[in-house]
Protein backbone atom coordinates (compact mmCIF):
# COMPACT_ATOMS: atom_id res chain seq x y z
CA UNK A 1 0.00 0.00 0.00
CA UNK A 2 1.29 3.47 -0.85
CA UNK A 3 2.60 5.52 2.08
CA UNK A 4 -0.08 8.22 1.68
CA UNK A 5 -2.82 5.55 1.77
CA UNK A 6 -1.40 4.16 5.01
CA UNK A 7 -1.34 7.66 6.50
CA UNK A 8 -4.97 8.16 5.46
CA UNK A 9 -6.06 4.88 7.06
CA UNK A 10 -4.16 5.75 10.24
CA UNK A 11 -5.83 9.17 10.27
CA UNK A 12 -9.27 7.63 9.91
CA UNK A 13 -8.57 5.31 12.86
CA UNK A 14 -7.41 8.29 14.98
CA UNK A 15 -10.60 10.15 13.98
CA UNK A 16 -12.81 7.17 14.91
CA UNK A 17 -11.22 6.96 18.36
CA UNK A 18 -11.64 10.73 18.81
CA UNK A 19 -15.34 10.55 17.89
CA UNK A 20 -16.02 7.60 20.18
CA UNK A 21 -14.41 9.45 23.10
CA UNK A 22 -16.69 12.43 22.35
CA UNK A 23 -19.81 10.24 22.53
CA UNK A 24 -20.54 9.73 18.83
CA UNK A 25 -22.04 6.53 17.51
CA UNK A 26 -20.28 5.39 14.32
CA UNK A 27 -22.85 4.44 11.67
CA UNK A 28 -20.67 3.99 8.58
CA UNK A 29 -17.03 4.01 7.53
CA UNK A 30 -16.05 4.74 3.93
CA UNK A 31 -19.66 5.04 2.75
CA UNK A 32 -19.81 5.16 -1.06
CA UNK A 33 -22.46 6.60 -3.33
CA UNK A 34 -21.73 7.02 -7.04
CA UNK A 35 -18.39 8.88 -7.18
CA UNK A 36 -18.51 10.06 -3.57
CA UNK A 37 -16.99 8.56 -0.47
CA UNK A 38 -17.79 9.79 3.02
CA UNK A 39 -14.99 8.82 5.39
CA UNK A 40 -17.19 8.56 8.49
CA UNK A 41 -20.90 8.94 9.16
CA UNK A 42 -21.56 9.34 12.87
CA UNK A 43 -24.45 10.38 15.05
CA UNK A 44 -24.65 12.24 18.33
CA UNK A 45 -28.11 12.88 19.73
CA UNK A 46 -30.32 13.97 16.79
CA UNK A 47 -27.43 15.16 14.61
CA UNK A 48 -25.94 13.14 11.79
CA UNK A 49 -22.35 14.15 11.05
CA UNK A 50 -20.76 13.47 7.67
CA UNK A 51 -17.05 13.62 8.40
CA UNK A 52 -14.18 14.13 6.01
CA UNK A 53 -10.83 13.14 7.51
CA UNK A 54 -7.71 14.90 6.25
CA UNK A 55 -4.34 13.70 7.51
CA UNK A 56 -0.93 15.19 6.82
CA UNK A 57 2.52 14.73 8.33
CA UNK A 58 3.04 18.50 8.60
CA UNK A 59 1.30 21.79 8.06
CA UNK A 60 4.09 23.04 5.81
CA UNK A 61 1.90 23.23 2.70
CA UNK A 62 -1.20 24.37 4.61
CA UNK A 63 -3.69 23.05 7.10
CA UNK A 64 -5.16 19.64 6.28
CA UNK A 65 -8.69 21.08 6.09
CA UNK A 66 -7.58 23.45 3.32
CA UNK A 67 -7.41 20.47 0.96
CA UNK A 68 -11.16 19.82 0.83
CA UNK A 69 -12.16 21.04 -2.62
CA UNK A 70 -15.52 22.49 -3.68
CA UNK A 71 -15.96 19.41 -5.89
CA UNK A 72 -15.44 17.14 -2.87
CA UNK A 73 -17.99 19.15 -0.88
CA UNK A 74 -20.56 18.73 -3.67
CA UNK A 75 -19.96 14.97 -3.76
CA UNK A 76 -20.28 14.68 0.04
CA UNK A 77 -23.56 16.58 0.04
CA UNK A 78 -24.93 14.32 -2.69
CA UNK A 79 -23.88 11.16 -0.83
CA UNK A 80 -25.39 12.26 2.47
CA UNK A 81 -28.64 13.32 0.80
CA UNK A 82 -28.87 9.81 -0.63
CA UNK A 83 -27.98 8.21 2.72
CA UNK A 84 -30.65 10.15 4.62
CA UNK A 85 -33.37 9.60 2.01
CA UNK A 86 -32.56 5.90 1.57
CA UNK A 87 -32.88 5.30 5.31
CA UNK A 88 -35.79 7.73 5.81
CA UNK A 89 -33.94 9.47 8.64
CA UNK A 90 -35.33 12.47 10.51
CA UNK A 91 -32.12 14.11 11.72
CA UNK A 92 -30.20 17.34 11.47
CA UNK A 93 -27.22 16.92 9.12
CA UNK A 94 -23.86 18.53 9.68
CA UNK A 95 -20.64 18.34 7.67
CA UNK A 96 -17.45 18.16 9.73
CA UNK A 97 -13.77 17.92 8.96
CA UNK A 98 -11.32 16.21 11.26
CA UNK A 99 -7.89 17.59 10.43
CA UNK A 100 -4.94 15.57 11.70
CA UNK A 101 -1.24 16.30 11.67
CA UNK A 102 0.54 13.10 12.62
CA UNK A 103 4.31 12.79 12.67
CA UNK A 104 7.06 11.52 14.97
CA UNK A 105 6.86 14.62 17.19
CA UNK A 106 3.11 15.00 17.63
CA UNK A 107 -0.40 13.95 16.74
CA UNK A 108 -2.61 17.02 16.56
CA UNK A 109 -6.36 16.64 16.00
CA UNK A 110 -8.73 19.46 15.12
CA UNK A 111 -12.45 18.70 14.82
CA UNK A 112 -14.18 21.39 12.78
CA UNK A 113 -17.95 21.12 13.19
CA UNK A 114 -20.15 22.60 10.45
CA UNK A 115 -16.95 23.04 8.49
CA UNK A 116 -18.58 23.80 5.15
CA UNK A 117 -20.12 26.99 6.52
CA UNK A 118 -16.67 28.51 6.16
CA UNK A 119 -16.13 27.57 2.49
Amino acid sequence: MAEHNELGKKGEQIALEHLLKKGYKILEKNYRYLKAEVDIIAQKNDTLAAIEVKTRTSGYFGNPQDFVSPKKIKLLVSAINHYVLERDLDVEVRFDIIAIIDNKKECKIEHLEDAFLYF
